[in-house]
């Protein structure tokens, strides 16, 4: 679908430009002396002036204008329009079979290096119009999950009170030679009272949120079985920043969801990791899963996460799934700085 709107997108950016070169030709065609000479005119004017816009728009703006790098952004661009005009007057002048020495400096200037910074100016100006429609779009729609998110946790939500004292007294009724039960039990409080008391804010420290894994791994294990291997690896630099709250456990739940159920002695296997690297967070769950199950593998659980993300991590995140020889994966790159 994602691919199918890019072709599009291309397709109209093409035709945009096919029908300002017709314009173009139609309206300068008699200043030349045959129909060949305006026709490769056209193609280096129009070509040069789209190989500036996308240019400007696609590396300058975003690198510089929009981190408030004005001078950079100034330099960048004059040079920038200054080169492309300098280049497009040699070919020109080769075209029309002309030298450099005759061209009017002043006319030059007006003619290519003026107009052109103007054009590509009036580019960055609707670039800029659009970005902040879609950037407008993008806020409400996060308003917009984030206020149906609090309703769902209004409507599901439990007296703390109430729950946390019904906890307390099934643990103590638990025999205390049960220490499983226990501190399986324990575990299921820490979980819900992270939920309830510390999820309610936009970020957590990611200290919080891997203790809470931690947890919901351990009561996996219990359910799981000795057949089956979990290895959680974190790096000790994975410290001192803050996520979302709940991002990651979903990947997690999806690994135990889709886990193998192998009985033949051969070992059902999930594996964590969580470490840093040149800015970034890293984050992998694999799991080893049945044939038959890696296509079922995924499914609305990833495709909620895959939202979420494109709504509070726009451009700073990177998500790949993973299917291959009996495993299914999921990667997560989260940009920090």
């Amino acid at each position: 679908m994602i691919a199918a709107k890019n072709t599009t997108g291309k397709g109209y950016h093409f035709l945009f430009w096919l029908l300002a070169a017709a314009v173009w030709l139609y309206l300068r065609y008699q200043d030349y002396s045959t129909l060949a000479q305006a026709v490769w005119i056209t193609i280096i004017k129009v070509t040069e002036l789209a190989l500036l816009v996308y240019t400007v728009n696609g590396l300058l703006v975003p690198r510089f204008l929009y981190k408030k790098k004005y001078g950079l952004f100034a330099i960048a661009f004059t040079g920038l329009v200054a080169v492309c005009s300098f280049l497009k007057m040699l070919l020109v002048a080769r075209v029309l079979s002309q030298s450099m020495d005759v061209v009017n400096v002043k006319a030059a200037v007006y003619n290519n290096f003026v107009t052109q910074a103007f054009l590509v100016l009036a580019s960055i100006a609707l670039k800029s119009a659009v970005d902040y429609i879609q950037l407008q779009k993008r806020m409400a729609d996060v308003a917009k999950e984030k206020a149906e998110a609090e309703l769902n946790f209004l409507k599901a939500q439990i007296n703390p009170h109430f729950l946390f004292n019904s906890l307390n007294a099934v643990y103590f009724l638990i025999d205390k030679k049960n220490t499983e039960a226990r501190d399986a039990l324990h575990r299921f409080s820490e979980m819900l009272r992270y939920q309830l008391y510390e999820c309610g804010g936009k970020r957590i420290a990611i200290e919080k949120e891997i203790h809470f894994l931690k947890d919901y791994v351990g009561l996996q294990q219990l359910r799981t079985g000795t057949n089956t291997a979990v290895q959680f690896c974190c790096e000790e630099d994975v410290a001192q920043f803050s996520i979302e709250p709940l991002l990651l456990i979903p990947f997690v739940e999806n690994s135990f969801k889709h886990l193998s159920h192998f009985d033949d002695g051969k070992e059902n296997k999930v594996r964590i990791n969580l470490s840093r690297q040149n800015g970034s967070m890293l984050f992998s769950v694999y799991n080893t899963t049945e044939e038959k199950a890696v296509a079922e593998s995924g499914g609305i659980g990833l495709d909620n996460v895959q939202k979420r993300l494109q709504l509070l991590y726009p451009d700073k995140h990177k998500l790949t799934v993973k299917k291959s020889d009996g495993w299914f994966g999921v990667e997560l790159q989260l940009f920090l700085t």
